[in-house]
């Protein structure tokens, strides 16, 4: 039955998340079009230390994004859908660990629910339409989480070394806050519990994530030093290198909402925290019942339960503090796609006033699409996305600006 419903999830994510590397619209201009052209500026030079856009070097980002596009257009070419198909594999591949997570802490009826609520909600589909490497982020702290769990249940030294290895995935994806990440959170659920803190195994395993992501921040400072630029022609200055760019300007500066150049924006702090209703939607009509799970650890159900609300917890409070845009919190997505998923099947007789609501607002939804598609069916769009932009540049500070 598991296996039936791991198939099912893998399915809809795949006809989900396949089918819109090929659907409108093209690469945009912005990130969309910078990420992939860095990644086929590394596949034609061969450089794959220094990311360069247009022949300046592109010091902010770390490199395994740029890298996967780069192999998928050496494999299939340079197309649109080429530079999507990490992402979608992304999401597909987080859509089935989430399911897998479910089934191992809780029942095949949760991990159904569970891989659903990935696949289907509609923020990890609007935020993975631009390419941005923050689903497979959240794929590698899911995981981290998981083998976290399973390394304080005794499951194997091998559990805990995994934990290391998927924090060096994780920094060589998005920096140091895939380390920030499961460790807090982590840590929080370790002082909770107090649980044994020698079963991640620290000293042997945090090697492997600095064998894994410290070879390329060696080389790109030392490929990217600063310098003063003495030539005729310009004032001499200072020119920042990639230490600079890479570790305060991208994660010390933009935490303090002091990044340079400030071309951003930041969601309200309320609205951050609401906008999950929109984002886990339609599944946050099963939010009411996540309030009412136990969080007790005395089983390995409750410990994932516990465990799902520190991670959450952690990422949402960590970006209260600091700079928001509206897909930041998606690492916390897998979390409350197992609380939620929790709500939803693992108290059938106490759920089925919230499944009777859900079928409620699935009805209505249902006939507002049909409603707006015959209203607009023949309606004409005249103009471009360019001039929505430029009729609107106060959007496109924030991430649905796009």
């Amino acid at each position: 039955m598991e296996r039936r419903h791991e198939l099912i999830v893998l399915l809809v994510a795949a006809a989900v998340y396949l089918g819109t590397i090929i659907s409108p619209p093209r690469l945009m201009d912005d990130v969309d079009a910078v990420q992939a052209q860095i990644a086929r500026n590394m596949l034609e030079s061969g450089d794959w230390v220094t990311a360069r856009l247009n022949g300046v070097p592109y010091l902010e980002k770390s490199p395994l994004v740029y890298w996967l596009i780069a192999g998928s257009f050496a494999i299939f070419g340079v197309h649109d859908w080429a530079a999507r198909l990490p992402i979608a594999l992304s999401a597909i591949a987080l859509c089935w660990v989430t399911a897998r997570m479910g089934a191992w802490a809780f029942s095949g009826r949760v991990a159904y629910y569970a891989g659903l609520v990935m696949a289907t909600c509609a923020g990890l589909w609007l935020f993975t339409r631009i390419l941005i490497p923050d689903v497979m982020l959240t794929l590698v702290i899911a995981l981290a989480m998981w083998v976290f769990l399973r390394a304080l249940e005794g499951d194997g030294r091998r559990w805990a070394y995994a934990f290391w290895a998927c924090i060096g995935i994780g920094v060589l994806l998005k920096g140091l806050v895939a380390a920030v990440f499961p460790i807090a959170a982590g840590a929080v659920y370790l002082a909770v519990t107090r649980s044994d803190w020698r079963r991640l195994h620290p000293f042997t395993g945090a090697p492997i994530a600095l064998v894994i992501a410290a070879p390329w921040h060696v080389a790109a400072t030392l490929a990217n030093p600063p310098y003063v630029d003495l030539t005729p022609r310009s004032e001499a200055g200072q020119y920042h290198g990639f230490f600079w760019f890479y570790f305060l300007n991208e994660h010390v500066f933009r935490f303090l909402n002091m990044r340079y150049p400030r071309d951003y924006n930041t969601v309200p702090r309320p609205l951050f925290w609401l906008l999950h209703l929109l984002w886990l939607f339609p599944w946050s009509v099963y939010l009411p019942q996540v309030f009412r799970l136990s969080y007790r650890p005395v089983d390995r159900a409750g410990r994932m339960r516990l465990l799902a609300l520190c991670w959450a917890g952690f990422v949402l409070v960590f970006f209260t503090f600091s700079t928001t845009q509206e897909y930041y919190s998606m690492p916390a997505y897998p979390a409350l796609a197992l609380l939620l998923a929790c709500g939803a099947g693992c108290q059938p007789a106490a759920g089925r006033q919230p499944a009777r609501a859900a079928r409620a607002a699935a009805a209505i939804c249902l006939a507002a699409v049909v409603f707006i598609l015959i209203r607009v069916w023949n309606q004409p769009a005249p103009g471009d996305i360019s001039q929505a932009l430029t009729s609107n540049p106060e959007a496109y500070t924030l991430s649905l600006g796009h």
